[in-house]
């Protein structure tokens, strides 16, 4: 058996997560929470993401999972959503991520209808978006290359 210390989430891949969650919330325009599991019944941790339901939103033909109460870990600004540590809130199940111990699959992306349709050596291999890298660095760049464009011709053509 691996040791169970090798399938927790790095403090990067916490950061990553969270940051993750963040951007789901602005890009769906609903609070996205994420809650990291325990490894300490499976052997391994595993990250959930979920969207709160509406009071009437009808959970009939959708998985529904419970996020939140006494002792959880939920990461990110939780869109937005003041977050009471003792309520559990019904949600819209996403996806979640495991911890994997497999040859050269460290992460496992779980759906909606619990198959594994995602597996990577990294986690930004099985994340919607690319937050790997520092977006201002860019901008930076960018501003560099607008000063050393030349300036508009003030001849007429």
């Amino acid at each position: 058996m691996t040791d169970s210390a090798t399938l927790v989430f790095s403090t990067e891949d916490i950061d990553l997560l969270a940051r993750t969650a963040d951007a789901l919330s602005s890009y769906l325009g609903k609070p996205v929470l994420v809650e990291v599991m325990s490894a300490a019944e499976t052997g391994f941790e595993w990250a959930i993401f979920a969207i709160p339901l509406d009071i009437n939103e009808d959970d009939s033909d959708i998985p529904v999972v419970q996020i939140g109460g006494a002792h959880s870990r939920l990461l990110g600004s939780q869109g937005g959503v003041t977050i009471n540590e003792n309520e559990t809130y019904s949600c819209r199940f996403m996806w979640a991520i495991q911890r994997a111990h497999e040859e050269e699959v460290r992460y496992i992306k779980i759906n909606h209808e619990g198959d594994e349709n995602g597996w990577g050596e990294t986690l930004q291999e099985i994340l919607p978006f690319d937050l790997s890298s520092d977006p201002l660095a860019d901008e930076d760049e960018d501003a560099t290359d607008l000063l050393q464009m030349p300036s508009p011709s003030t001849k007429r053509h």
